[in-house]
């Protein structure tokens, strides 16, 4: 994951907004903002999606860094974000820059149930499971996707995928309007 803690920290202060406020904004506490402004921490999932929701951005305005981008993302080529305990691997299928849908590739790495806290953010998604098993869990409630299972919901539903054994689970994503 690239250093991202003086774009979180450049961009606060072109706000006109300090620790504190953003701390109030996301309910993350002002210490863990400071840690993670000054790469100390990786912020999860869960706390980056709350500070992109704060500050009016996606994801990707973190991570994009040239503006002219190919159409065609290669194998070797895509962005890749690994969760802290590495269990969740998402890899970006989508080119970065001006888009109005995400494509993302999810490896569950062995049992991650312990995690991830719900999520929840604009829009629709969908996902379609190619090897293995998960479960995705929607405001509470349970669904099991198998081998060649799909799944549609509203995203402002709080939501987590989640692999309940060892085994590996990859599923492939698409998400309206881009979080990432």
């Amino acid at each position: 994951m690239p250093q991202i803690g003086s774009k979180i920290r450049q961009l606060r202060k072109a706000k006109n907004l300090n620790i504190a406020e953003l701390s109030n904004m996301t309910g993350l506490s002002t210490g863990l903002i400071s840690q993670i402004e000054r790469d100390k921490v990786v912020p999860t999932i869960n706390a980056m999606l709350k500070i992109v929701n704060a500050l009016g951005v996606t994801m990707g305005y973190f991570f994009d860094e040239e503006k002219d981008i190919s159409a065609i993302v290669r194998k070797n080529e895509r962005r890749i974000i690994v969760t802290n305990d590495k269990t969740r691997i998402y890899e970006f299928l989508t080119p970065t820059y001006n888009r109005k849908i995400e494509f993302i590739l999810i490896k569950l790495n062995g049992c991650t149930h312990r995690s991830e806290n719900a999520i929840s953010h604009d829009g629709e998604e969908c996902g379609y499971v190619l090897k293995g098993s998960m479960v995705v869990i929607i405001e509470n409630e349970r669904y099991v996707l198998h081998e060649g299972d799909s799944i549609y919901f509203d995203s402002t539903k709080t939501h987590v995928y989640e692999n309940y054994d060892d085994n590996e689970c990859i599923s492939i994503w698409a998400m309206t309007p881009p979080s990432w």
